[in-house]
């Protein structure tokens, strides 16, 4: 395993671009996966997705203290009710700002061998899960991002 170089929004243009699905299930992507979590606990997130360092595959690594999830060519196939809550970004350091997003979200995907996996999730678990796939199709949260709210968090950090 190694820890991988995030990129940062503004210097490169990966962060932008669309991934590409999976196809093969081998040694490589399982040391993507390997390498992505470990650079993602390295970084004190909560999700990584393969284009932040550098990788133009449709997959994400999200761990909300809940447990690793590995996430292989996932979708939200359904969803349900909107909530604004601020959001950061490993490839946005030093910013948080207000998005609105689903509720509660399923997504399915496939786990590190190909089989199908399928997930619920609500509270931070749904936002991970909608802002780790928004990277594979070239989203950042400042994107949608409603209200720059990073001044707050500072302000509440220092007291």
């Amino acid at each position: 395993m190694a820890i991988r170089k995030i990129l940062i929004e503004g210097e490169d243009d990966l962060l932008r671009k669309h991934s590409r699905p999976v196809e093969k299930f081998d040694k490589r992507l399982w040391t993507l996966l390997d390498d992505m979590a470990q650079t993602m606990y390295d970084a004190d997130g909560a999700g990584l997705a393969a284009p932040q360092v550098g990788v133009l595959k449709r997959c994400v690594v999200i761990d909300v203290g809940e447990g690793l999830l590995e996430l292989v060519n996932p979708k939200i196939v359904w969803s349900t009710g909107s909530v604004v809550r601020p959001e950061g970004c490993l490839s946005v350091p030093g910013r948080r700002g207000t998005v609105e997003r689903p509720e509660k979200v399923r997504v399915q995907a496939q786990d590190r061998f190909g089989q199908p996996i399928e997930i619920e999730g609500e509270g931070f678990l749904d936002m991970a899960l909608c802002h780790e796939i928004d990277h594979l199709d070239g989203i950042i949260y400042i994107d949608k991002m409603i209200e720059d709210v990073t001044d707050q968090y500072e302000t509440e950090d220092e007291e």
